[in-house]
């Protein structure tokens, strides 16, 4: 974790300073500069976690660091130092983390720093979760997740034949031959698959994968030939969408 002490008295980066290193030894780099110019240079080219910012200082003042960064680059937190009260309002409108008044005590920079480390691990995991997410997202792209009584089986979809209806719960058939018993109805693969258009529910039992159609018998009961030469029933109603469908797909 890496922080940076910005005032333009070197006495009061010193305390600071000392202070960090003797509660927090999570600190690995502590950057320092004197006016708010440097400090912004050092902050665009580290990655820096908690900026401590003199408000008064010669030239430009702490509050102006905010013209330097848009909203999406202010990733530190802020705790802003200053000996004059009337700063405080101005500091807080620009989302600092805390405000320290000068002499700055020991009891009370701990605190705050404490509480921008929190809200860093929160935005980390929070980081964390969404990038974990977007992977899963990805993986749903070519395979699915079957609640199994020994825990969740990731299948890809070209391994699975067909799903048939069992009551509340639903076979899985795989090329392989196997079956997984899943306790979920058709329908939640039914809703889960609905943009896979590879899938087609030719009748209220059965989801089939088009893949695995080597024929559809056209009889008084139509059915579809599967590649493992099962037989699966297709509905009256569902015929014609079905062959609209091989057309879409295949033709």
């Amino acid at each position: 974790m890496n922080c940076i002490i910005i005032d333009d008295e070197k006495s009061a980066r010193s305390l600071i300073k000392t202070f960090l290193k003797e509660n927090f030894p999570q600190f690995t780099t502590y950057f320092e500069a004197s006016n708010l110019e440097d400090g912004v240079t050092i902050i665009k080219q580290n990655k820096i976690d908690i900026v401590y910012l003199d408000i008064q200082m010669p030239g430009e003042n702490g509050l102006e660091i905010s013209k330097y960064f848009d909203e999406d680059n202010f990733i530190f937190k802020i705790i802003f130092t200053t000996a004059y009260h009337q700063y405080a309002i101005e500091a807080f409108k620009l989302n600092a983390l805390d405000y320290l008044l000068k002499p700055i005590d020991e009891t009370e920079l701990v605190k705050a720093t404490q509480k921008a480390i929190l809200e860093i691990e929160k935005n980390e995991l929070g980081n964390k979760l969404e990038n974990l997410k977007q992977a899963l997202k990805q993986i749903a792209i070519t395979k699915i997740a079957l609640d199994v009584p020994k825990g969740i089986l990731f299948m890809n979809l070209d391994d699975i034949v067909y799903f048939e209806a069992d009551g509340m719960y639903t076979k899985v058939h795989l090329k392989t031959n196997e079956t997984k018993l899943v306790s979920k109805p058709l329908k939640f693969f039914t809703d889960q698959l609905e943009n896979k258009p590879i899938f087609f529910k030719c009748h209220r039992s059965f989801l089939v994968n088009l893949m695995f159609v080597k024929e559809l018998i056209k009889n008084d009961g139509d059915y579809l030939i599967l590649d493992n030469k099962q037989t699966i029933p297709i509905a009256k109603s569902k015929k014609d969408e079905f062959i609209a469908v091989i057309k879409d797909t295949f033709w």
